[in-house]
């Protein structure tokens, strides 16, 4: 068995996260996509595959775009909440246009006016840089603006008429990697950009180029529907070009199935122009694009079915960041439950109780809020110093698992200079919001990838490829659940020197672990 059937057949996805939806219209049952359904089905046991070469492990911060907001009553908010919501990540190769499309967005859809745009023109033209100025409503601070690469994870919001978007704007450059997985971790869906400008797709699609690592690592991390944008299709060297477009679709979708994607059902392809806005908030006229017959981007993000999530379920959130605003804020999405103004929760692993003082969701104030969410939460009884990044805002009835010790299911992917992975390998463990140090101290069971199931003899040492049981230990107290129950809080990736090495999933946590 190769690695790409490898791949294929080793994923983390749940039987519930199958059912999240369709995104192409087309609906036909061809046999192909059959057996990749059944073979989704029969892996929601199995580790999933992520990626390549990657570079430097950084401490992971959000940045907010501000936009304009009217601020209305509580009751007035609630009644809007009552549209779907959805987290969507912008991923793909440094230079291929995220910024720019996620900055495109936002104009469309009224989030940033004319003089606003006039004023980044401007700031542009005058760094030589005129075509980077939609950019510049995404990436906010003087580093990103003139380098021209994204850092941090950009966080914006907009609207259509049946859903809320937030969009995650994660930076390409593989120097980056663990602040695009800190954005593609808090996300429902995905938009794959791609640039058909000719050599750019070829720099990004090739071994070692961030489309093919960002697709592998979307999917671990629970990515589960893609629409992937060829973007630049107004480049000169494209000009809307249907070979182009053709071309980069062949090449890109038996890469996707490999990844783990069932492209029939879970992915899009269309083409725009992120820098003019063609194809973005309406269907763009036929004397620019003949041959385009499909829907347009606001069309495709909302024709995505939310995924299933339960607001009744034991509540929540893990801490991507804190600061202090009269009080104690925190930020972060809702994996499970729903929190109410007057709660009582934990911070945890600390097991600090704490009160709900106020809710807030794309920067207004709120009195409820369920899965799925974006939340700032204002707390009493913790000083801001006592929260770090990686703690779980948690129900007090059934409150996070701390621990230092797991059991988890490893895919190796590929491992620094052919090295072998045995007891006392070293590496960060990626977890929700968590970056943590980690030691494997024991290697349990090696598993089959053909049946699946655990060999019989006894394991020293795997290499690239394998699927391993393993004991993982961390230096400090760390909040997980068991993947079965939470897939969000449970799936993890382990890097070394910068380059991810596995990725997999918490099986089993010590007895005593909970609060």
């Amino acid at each position: 068995m190769d690695i790409e059937e490898e791949i294929r057949s080793l994923q983390l996805d749940s039987a519930a996260e199958e059912n999240n939806g369709v995104i192409n219209p087309e609906d036909s049952k061809l046999e192909e996509v059959d057996k990749l359904d059944r073979m989704e089905e029969d892996s929601k046991d199995d580790v999933s595959v992520n990626s390549k070469e990657v570079q430097a492990e950084s401490k992971v911060k959000d940045k907010e775009v501000s936009a304009p907001v009217d601020v209305g009553t509580p009751d007035e908010i609630e009644e809007d909440n009552k549209k779907r919501h959805l987290n969507v990540v912008f991923i793909g190769h440094v230079d291929a246009g995220k910024s720019t499309t996620g900055g495109q967005i936002l104009f469309l859809s009224g989030q940033v006016d004319d003089r606003t745009i006039q004023k980044y023109e401007k700031e542009a033209k005058d760094k030589s840089r005129e075509s980077w100025y939609m950019a510049y409503i995404m990436d906010t601070n003087e580093e990103e603006r003139v380098k021209g690469k994204t850092v941090e994870v950009g966080r914006a919001h907009f609207e259509t008429e049946t859903t809320r978007f937030t969009i995650l704007d994660a930076p390409g450059h593989k120097s980056y990697v663990p602040n695009m997985i800190s954005g593609a971790s808090q996300a429902d869906i995905g938009v794959l950009v791609i640039s058909a400008r000719k050599g750019e797709f070829e720099t990004g699609y090739e071994r070692g180029g961030q489309t093919r690592e960002h697709v592998q690592l979307a999917k671990t991390l629970g990515v589960s529907k893609l629409v992937v944008v060829v973007n630049k299709m107004d480049d000169p060297t494209v000009n809307w070009s249907k070979e182009r477009y053709d071309e980069i679709e062949s090449k890109m979708t038996p890469f996707l199935r490999s990844s783990g994607y069932n492209v029939k059902k879970d992915v899009l392809f269309l083409p725009i122009s992120g820098l003019l806005g063609t194809n973005m908030k309406t269907r763009m006229d036929k004397s620019v694009c003949s041959w385009w017959k499909g829907p347009c981007l606001f069309e495709a993000l909302d024709a995505i079915e939310v995924p299933l999530r339960d607001p009744k379920g034991p509540f929540r959130m893990p801490i991507i960041d804190k600061f202090k605003d009269m009080g104690t804020v925190v930020m972060g999405k809702v994996e499970s439950g729903s929190v109410t103004e007057g709660d009582t929760l934990l911070v945890m692993p600390n097991k600090t109780q704490v009160k709900v003082v106020a809710v807030y969701c794309d920067e207004n104030k709120v009195r409820r809020a369920g899965p799925g969410e974006n939340l700032r939460v204002r707390l009493s009884g913790i000083d801001d110093e006592d929260i770090l990044a990686g703690f779980v805002l948690s129900g007090t009835a059934k409150p996070i698992a701390a621990v230092t010790e797991f059991v988890a299911q490893l895919q190796i992917l590929e491992l620094l200079d052919n090295a072998i992975f045995t007891a006392g390998y070293k590496a960060v463990l990626h977890i929700h919001s968590i970056v943590e140090e980690c030691e494997i101290v024991e290697l349990l069971q090696q598993i089959d990838p053909k049946t699946k199931k655990p060999m019989k003899k006894k394991v020293l040492f795997v290499k690239n490829g394998a699927v391993v049981v393993c004991r993982v230990q961390v230096n400090n107290m760390i909040c997980i659940e068991k993947f079965a129950d939470f897939p969000q809080l449970g799936r993890f990736t382990l890097r070394t020197e910068g380059k991810t090495v596995a990725v997999g999933k918490v099986t089993e946590l010590p007895s005593g672990s909970t609060f």
